[in-house]
């Protein structure tokens, strides 16, 4: 399992179910759009402040974040 693909699918699977642009989506994370991009495109290692946020603005158990389907 390549857990930053994992988690990048699943931001990605859960704001586009909630129809949310990246822009938009990082402004209820308090967080970059290129930042949120990255994390998508699986450039990127997050903190897990960040990754509280990012469950928080998707309104999702952080867990299901990390949940590979």
């Amino acid at each position: 399992m390549d857990i930053i693909k994992v988690f990048g699918s699943n931001v990605r699977k859960y704001r586009t179910q909630k129809q949310i642009s990246q822009e938009k989506f990082a402004e209820l994370c308090g967080l970059h759009r290129t930042y949120i991009s990255d994390i998508e495109c699986f450039r990127r290692s997050i903190s897990l402040d960040n990754i509280q946020k990012i469950a928080d603005a998707l309104e999702v158990e952080t867990y299901k974040l990390f949940v590979e389907e």
